[in-house]
C-alpha cells in the first residue's frame, strides 16, 4: 500500500484507499500551527489522560456493577443467566448510543473546538454515572427502576461516544514533532487506569462490606464517588488551551478562538463518509479485535469466571488488574516505538500476538488458578497494549484536521461497539451453547484476526503532516 505523503496536505491529495480528493486546499506554510514548547504539550497530555480515566471509571464501575449486581437488583429472575443477559443488555445499549455521542461531540469538536467538546462530555458522564449510584431497585420502583437504568445508561454511552477521540486528539495535536504517538498514547491509558482506579475503589468495599452488604447497598459507593473525580476532571480540562492545529485550520480563525462555529463541514460525519469511506471502515475493523479482548477480559470474565467456572471473584479482580497494570505499564514504551519506527510494525506485532494468544488466554480459566489466570491476561493485555498504543495517534492521522474528531472518534467508537460492547452478550450466547472458555479465544482470535488484515490494508502514517 502506498504510504501518506509527508509534506503535503491529506485533505490536498488522492486517498490511497479512497481516490477522490477533497476539496478544501492546503495550509500555506506560513499559517501552519506553531508548536506550543513541551512543558505545554505535556500538560495538555496529563489534561487529556486525567480526564479519560475519570470517563473511563464511571464506565468500568459500570462494567464491573454489571457483572456483579445489578443484574438481581435491576433484572430480578429465577434464572441467574436472564439476570445476567439482561444487565449486559444494559451495558450493551451504552454502546448504541456512543455513534450518537460521535455525531454530537464530532460536529462541536470539529466546528467549535476539541476542548469545549471534551468538557461537556465529561460533565455529562458525571451526572450520569451519580445517578445510577442514586437509583431505586426494582424491589423498590418496580419497571420504573429498569427503564432509569437504562436511560441514565444511554447518556453514559453519549457521553463516552465524544471522549476518547477529542482526549487523544488535543494530545496529539500539541504534541512536538516526532513524538505524535507519545504524547497521544498518554489519554490512551486511560481506559486501563480507568478500570484500575474502579477495581481499587469496588475490591476493598466488596471485602470490607462483605458480598450481602455490597449487593443490598454498598455497590452505590463507586458510583457516588465519581462526584469528586468529576470535579477534579473538569477543573484540569478548563485550565488548558485549544489545539493549535484546530485554531489554524482555513475556516476556523478567528471564529474557532471566539468559539463561533466556522463554515464548511457543517455535518463532519456526511462529510466523512463521502471524501473518505475506505479509511473510516478499515479504521473500525483496525481497533475491532482489541476492543473485545478489553471487554472480555475486565467485564464479562469478572462475571462468566465465577458463575460458570466456579472461580473466585477476587481471582478474576486480580487477574484483570494485574493484567492492565501490565497494559499500562508498556503503552509509552511501544507509543514511542511507534514514533521511531512506524505505526503499522507495532500495531501488526499486537494483532499477530494476540490471534494467537487468544485461545491459551482464555484456556487458563479452565485451570481456575490464581497465578495461569493472571499470567494469561498479562500476556494477553500487553499485546492488546501493542495494538492500542499506537492506534490513539494512527487512526487522527487517516484523516484531515477538519474532519480529525469525527473520523477518529467514529472508527474508534464503532469499533467498541460491535467489537466490544456486545461481546459480553455474544460470549453469554456462544458458553450457553458451548460450555467451554476455549470459545471465547476462537471468537476473540477471529476478530484479531479481521483486525489484522485491516491493518495490513491501511498505510503507514508516521510521516503525515499533522498540520492540516
Amino acid at each position: 500500500m502506498p504510504e501518506l505523503p509527508s509534506n503535503t496536505a491529506l485533505n490536498a491529495v488522492s486517498d490511497p484507499i479512497d481516490p477522490r480528493p477533497s476539496a478544501s486546499p492546503p495550509l500555506s506554510p506560513t499559517s501552519r500551527a506553531v508548536r506550543p514548547a513541551g512543558a505545554k504539550a505535556s500538560r495538555v497530555a496529563a489534561a487529556s489522560l486525567v480526564g479519560t480515566t475519570i470517563e473511563y471509571y464511571d464506565f468500568a464501575v459500570y462494567g464491573t456493577a454489571s457483572a456483579l449486581v445489578l443484574g438481581p437488583a435491576f433484572f430480578p429472575s429465577d434464572n441467574a443467566t436472564v439476570s445476567s443477559l439482561a444487565a449486559f443488555l444494559t451495558f450493551a445499549a451504552a454502546f448504541l448510543a456512543r455513534p450518537l455521542g460521535v455525531v454530537l461531540f464530532g460536529t462541536v469538536g470539529d466546528r467549535i473546538g476539541r476542548r469545549r467538546a471534551l468538557v461537556v462530555s465529561l460533565m455529562l458522564m458525571g451526572v450520569a454515572t451519580v445517578g445510577v449510584g442514586l437509583l431505586p431497585t426494582y424491589e423498590t420502583a418496580g419497571l420504573l427502576a429498569p427503564v432509569l437504568l437504562v436511560t441514565l445508561r444511554l447518556l453514559q454511552g453519549v457521553s463516552m461516544g465524544g471522549e476518547w477521540g477529542g482526549a487523544v486528539l488535543l494530545a496529539a495535536e500539541h504534541a512536538p514533532p516526532g513524538r505524535r504517538a507519545l504524547y497521544a498514547s498518554v489519554p490512551n491509558a486511560g481506559p486501563s487506569l480507568g478500570f484500575l482506579l474502579s477495581t481499587a475503589v469496588i475490591l476493598p468495599t466488596l471485602n470490607l462490606a462483605g458480598r450481602d452488604a455490597f449487593t443490598d447497598w454498598a455497590w452505590r459507593i463507586p458510583f457516588l464517588l465519581s462526584t469528586v473525580l468529576v470535579v477534579v476532571g473538569l477543573w484540569v480540562r478548563t485550565t488548558i488551551s485549544e489545539s493549535p492545529v484546530f485554531a489554524s485550520t482555513p475556516d476556523r480563525t478567528p471564529r474557532a478562538l471566539a468559539g463561533t462555529p466556522a463554515a464548511g463541514s457543517r455535518f463532519p460525519l456526511g462529510t466523512l463518509l463521502a471524501r473518505h469511506p475506505g479509511r473510516l471502515f478499515l479504521g473500525i475493523g483496525a481497533a475491532l479485535g482489541g476492543s473485545a479482548v478489553y471487554y472480555l477480559t475486565i467485564v464479562y470474565s469478572l462475571s462468566y469466571g465465577p458463575k460458570e467456572l466456579g472461580i473466585d471473584r477476587n481471582t478474576m479482580l486480580i487477574a484483570a488488574s494485574v493484567g492492565s497494570a501490565a497494559g499500562v505499564a508498556l503503552t509509552l514504551p511501544a507509543a514511542r516505538l511507534a514514533d521511531r519506527i512506524g505505526r503499522r510494525p507495532v500495531m501488526l506485532t499486537g494483532a499477530v500476538g494476540s490471534v494467537l494468544w487468544a485461545v491459551p488466554m482464555y484456556a487458563s480459566l479452565s485451570s481456575g488458578d490464581v497465578w495461569a489466570i493472571t499470567g494469561a491476561y498479562t500476556v494477553g493485555l500487553m499485546l492488546l497494549a501493542l495494538m492500542f498504543s499506537p492506534v490513539a495517534a494512527f487512526l487522527p492521522e487517516l484523516f484531515p484536521a477538519r474532519l480529525r474528531y469525527t473520523g477518529a472518534s467514529a472508527a474508534f467508537i464503532l469499533a467498541n461497539t460491535f467489537g466490544g460492547g456486545f461481546a459480553p452478550l455474544v460470549a453469554t450466547w456462544l458458553n450457553s451453547h458451548w460450555e467451554s472458555p476455549l470459545v471465547l479465544g476462537f471468537y476473540t482470535g477471529g476478530l484479531c484476526l479481521l483486525s489484522l488484515l485491516c491493518l495490513l490494508a491501511l498505510p503507514e502514517t508516521r510521516d503525515h503532516e499533522f498540520d492540516v
